[in-house]
């Protein structure tokens, strides 16, 4: 192991402790969406309507863990069942207006959250931190083949 892959493998151990922890710290209006419920919002918040298959490639999950968390998200209203607008046999989920704006809120708060962070860093320190983790990410991403849509900038 090289020095930075060591000093690297640390600081990324540090952040999700913190960010675990960051989580616990906010100041929640409502119980917030569990892990699972937020990443698969944000999917199809970007990407739009998704079958289970679709689903299964891009998140790399199995159909009854994705059988499960979806069946969740539509109990909780936060998406719904459609049937596919290009006219495919498979129904496709879809975030409900209820689940956008509990999505764009719970989003707000993490913001707030890392801002308070990240307070003293400076607008180019925080761009700077920003584009190297999505270069991290991405190149994570092209290991696997599974693409993230990104919001626009």
């Amino acid at each position: 192991m090289s020095d930075s892959s060591s000093a690297f493998q640390f600081e990324m151990m540090m952040m999700l402790r913190h960010l675990n922890h960051l989580h616990r710290q906010v100041k929640w209006e409502q119980p917030p969406l569990d892990r699972s419920a937020y990443l698969l919002l944000n999917r199809l918040d970007l990407s739009g309507p998704m079958t289970i298959r679709e689903l299964r490639e891009a998140l790399g999950l199995d159909d009854s863990t994705l059988n499960r968390q979806t069946a969740a998200i539509v109990r909780d209203g936060h998406a719904e069942r459609i049937p596919d607008p290009e006219g495919g046999v498979a129904r496709k989920f879809r975030v409900t207006a209820t689940g956008r704006n509990r999505l764009i809120a719970e989003r707000a708060r993490y913001e707030e959250a890392l801002e308070r962070v990240t307070a003293e860093w400076g607008e180019d320190d925080s761009r700077a931190f920003a584009l190297l983790a999505r270069r991290f990410n991405e190149s994570f991403e092209g290991l696997e083949n599974r693409r993230w849509e990104r919001p626009a900038s």
